[in-house]
């Protein structure tokens, strides 16, 4: 399976209102859930920033259409970043560990960073299939917004469609840079890299969501049994999308074995593009 021929990389410069985050319980008056969420809203730009510097590392040695969603895709994660980063301020600095948890983020990223580009490449990949993996559940079911500030409740499913009409995009460049590669080479080190990204991204989620939960008065304890319990049990963020998890240590996958465009075309209907957004 390679990406349909029919299929585009949209950019869409959309702006959000995002005011409602300052509750500690927006996502429908949860507040461990919203602390999830706004876990994975505070890694959100720091990681798209790796993730452009990523794919932008090879652009110059990419062609044709795969070229062209490389550019499309750099400008849909800086957009990403800038909607997050808008939403993140909302949060308290002076009651939130948010410089905290972002040092912590920039060290970790900078551990990949200094691996060099294909560590980089290949963490972005595997990090772009949890993403679509959420995104799927985010856009198939809509009681998760059910209580939620409309805007915030628009931001992330906009970001959902977006991550899943890009999600094969680093996949694929990492198959055109590794082309010469044997495929046993290739499989060792996308396999490898997923277990640790699996490990690492869950641990710092529910982590980062724990600390959020202790500064509201929240014992840590308590508050870790919490997020991990949001994000493996119930509702299950990561667990829900197993199926589509394991697909990955499969030989031969690709990210469009699971063809969702019927789905991204409703979404595309509610979230069209404005704009042409040219790439940097």
């Amino acid at each position: 399976m390679t990406t349909p021929d029919n299929h585009d990389v949209i950019p869409r410069d959309l702006h959000f209102v995002t005011d409602a985050a300052k509750s500690n319980a927006w996502l429908g008056g949860d507040p461990v859930g919203s602390a999830v969420f706004n876990a994975m809203s505070i890694t959100f730009p720091d990681g798209e920033r790796m993730f452009i510097d990523a794919v932008r590392n090879y652009r110059p040695q990419l062609t044709g259409k795969l070229l062209d969603q490389a550019k499309a895709f750099i400008v849909q994660e800086a957009i990403h970043t800038r909607e997050h980063v808008s939403m993140n301020s909302h949060l308290d600095r002076g009651h939130y560990p948010l410089d905290q948890i972002e040092s912590e983020l920039r060290a970790r990223q900078d551990i990949v960073r200094e691996r060099g580009p294909i560590a980089m490449l290949a963490a972005t990949m595997c990090l772009e299939h949890f993403t679509a993996m959420m995104a799927d559940w985010f856009l198939g079911n809509p009681k998760i917004w059910e209580g939620v500030d409309p805007e915030i409740a628009k931001l992330w499913q906009w970001h959902a469609m977006e991550e899943s009409e890009h999600k094969a995009v680093a996949y694929d460049v990492f198959m055109e840079i590794a082309k010469d590669w044997s495929p046993w080479q290739r499989y060792v080190l996308r396999v490898r890299v997923m277990a640790i990204i699996t490990v690492m991204f869950t641990l710092n989620i529910s982590r980062f969501g724990a600390l959020l939960l202790a500064a509201d008065g929240m014992d840590f304890k308590k508050a870790r049994r919490a997020t991990l319990g949001y994000l493996l049990w119930k509702p299950g963020l990561f667990r829900i999308s197993w199926s589509s998890y394991w697909d990955w240590y499969r030989p031969g996958f690709h990210p469009w074995d699971k063809n969702d465009q019927d789905k991204l075309a409703t979404w595309r209907a509610v979230f069209p593009p404005p704009a042409a957004a040219a790439a940097e």
